[in-house]
């Protein structure tokens, strides 16, 4: 008997509810959002999206805002972690993690050049407006091997 392992939805469309954070992250604003599939590098999520707002009370907006319209479309959140700080909120929403950051703190710890390293398939569905891009990693080289002698 064979098996036969297959991702749990076609890696080339989105699902309804990325469909939903990304309108509500365009709603509101937000600064460089990046949307990057990590279906293959972790458990946790298949979908990362990374945006920057441009003040905490922005940050805090725009996590309010993905929060809110995914309750409407009858997604509750697993939790929210930051919103009383604002400079760096995460909302988990079963499959997809939303990270909304201050510009400074998304240069900081730069998620995209983690998870990008990792995975080609990322994909930016808009482009920066008006905040800082993220450069991309350069590409790492191996030091060459010395024979032993």
């Amino acid at each position: 008997m064979i098996t036969r392992t297959r991702s749990r939805r076609a890696p080339d469309r989105g699902s309804p509810l990325e469909g939903i954070v990304t309108a509500a992250l365009e709603d509101m604003k937000a600064v460089n959002v990046k949307v990057m599939d990590v279906r293959g590098l972790t458990d946790i999520a298949d979908v990362m999206v990374v945006a920057s707002g441009n003040s905490d009370r922005h940050v805090r907006s725009i996590a309010d805002r993905v929060i809110e319209k995914a309750k409407e479309n009858g997604v509750r959140p697993l939790g929210v972690e930051g919103a009383r700080e604002g400079e760096w909120v995460l909302v988990d929403l079963h499959d997809i993690v939303v990270h909304v950051m201050l510009p400074r703190v998304r240069e900081f710890y730069s998620l995209e050049r983690m998870w990008e390293s990792e995975s080609p398939a990322a994909v930016a569905y808009a482009t920066p407006v008006g905040g800082i891009a993220v450069p991309k990693a350069p590409a790492r080289k191996r030091a060459p091997r010395r024979k032993p002698s």
